[in-house]
Parts: structure tokens; sequence; C-alpha cells
């Protein structure tokens, strides 16, 4: 089961929104004020939903707090404001989604569910969070590669970009694709990134098996 802390300090709309994560099988503790949510960060809240404008404070606030402790655990900022420079800076600083309000609970659920596909749950990663791929070890809790005893250094995106990999063994991934899992939506660039990311983890993990298929993508073979 997945946990997510829901920070919300509309009343109504917090309880609508935790009524629908429940029903979808989530485990939610949800928060009306900033010291609230401050006083319950812990390691096992596998997604953080946060509003930005709260009666004591910004929710930015706590977005960075819970990215300093992990900076692997995805954020979902809500804000009331229309103006765009609130999703800017949020994405400048890390968060993984944003919604603007008004917007349908279901929305939230739909987000929330693809951003915890990436990701093992607490409950799950406590009981089997190492992953052998050849000879490398992939510490899902941690989000770090090991070669034998050394860690490989990654960078946040090259480790999603190999997880998915992983979490796809064997599938023909086509390149939008995995611009759609690993970039995410709100990308606009040219699939070329995806390329240029795969040559660098060839690089760096020279031993593993990510075949190309010529005008469509990649396949890993473990």
């Amino acid at each position: 089961m997945y946990n997510i802390c829901l920070l919300e300090d509309e009343e109504q709309l917090r309880n609508i929104l935790s009524l629908y994560l429940s029903n979808e099988g989530f485990s939610v503790s949800s928060f009306a004020d900033l010291n609230s949510a401050f006083d319950n960060i812990s390691d096992n809240v596998d997604l953080y939903v946060i509003d930005i404008m709260l009666p004591d404070g910004s929710g930015f606030e706590l977005m960075n707090k819970v990215k300093a402790l992990n900076p692997s655990t995805p954020v979902i900022l809500i804000s009331a404001r229309g103006d765009d420079i609130d999703k800017i800076l949020g994405l400048e600083m890390g968060c993984d989604d944003y919604i603007a309000k008004p917007f349908m609970p279901r929305e939230l659920v739909l987000r929330a569910k693809k951003l915890l596909a990436r990701v093992p749950s607490s409950e799950k990663a406590l009981e089997n969070h190492i992953i052998k791929l050849g000879e490398y070890s992939i510490d899902t809790k941690k989000r770090i590669v090991f070669f034998n005893s050394e860690e490989i250094d990654l960078s946040s995106l090259e480790y999603d970009l190999l997880t998915y990999f992983v979490n796809n063994n064997s599938i023909a991934l086509s390149r939008n694709k995995i611009l759609k899992n690993v970039w995410g939506d709100n990308y606009f660039g040219s699939d070329r990134v995806v390329d240029n990311s795969i040559k660098r983890i060839r690089k760096k993990l020279p031993n593993i098996n990510i075949e190309t298929i010529y005008g469509y993508g990649y396949r890993l073979n473990k």
C-alpha cells in the first residue's frame, strides 16, 4: 500500500481529495497547516501532495525539506493562482508534478498513480529493495546503482531511465513511450534526449545490454 501525505488548508477540498485517494487503496494522512505537516515528515511517505498557499507559510517550504531528506520522494504541488510563475518555480525547485485549481479530484488520482508507478511502495521497498541486473545491483530505496561494492554516479534522470528499462525487461520500447514515462507529459523537446541519455548510461554501465531497435527505440535484455 502506498502512503500519501496531503497538505491542503481548505477543509472541504482536503476531505474530498482524501476520500478519492483512499477509495483507490492509498493510505492518506491529511493536514491543514504547514507546522502539522512538518511534524509528520517520514521515510514511509511515498508521495506528498502539497498546496502552495497556506495560512502559516508556503508549501514550497515543506517540499524543500522533503527533497532535502530524500530527493527521490515525489511531490505534487497544488496552487490556486492562475499565474504560471508558481508552476515554473515549483518545477525549478524539484517538484514532480503540478495541478492548478480548480481541478477534478480524479485528475489528482491519475497523476498520483502515474508518479507512484515509477517508485516502489515503502512496504515493498523494505521487503525487497535490491534488484540484480547482471553484475550490477540497484538499491531502489536509496536510488543507487553498484558495480560490486562500488557506487556508480548516475543522475536522477539516468537512474529513472535505467529502472524503467529494468521494469520493462525484454519489451521493445519506442522513444515516444520512453519520453512519456520517464520525462513526463510536460517535456516538449526532441526525442534525441533519449538517445543521448542511453549513450551516457552505456558508458557508465558498459556491461548492460540495451539493444537499439533502429527506427523505433530500445530494449533491455537482461
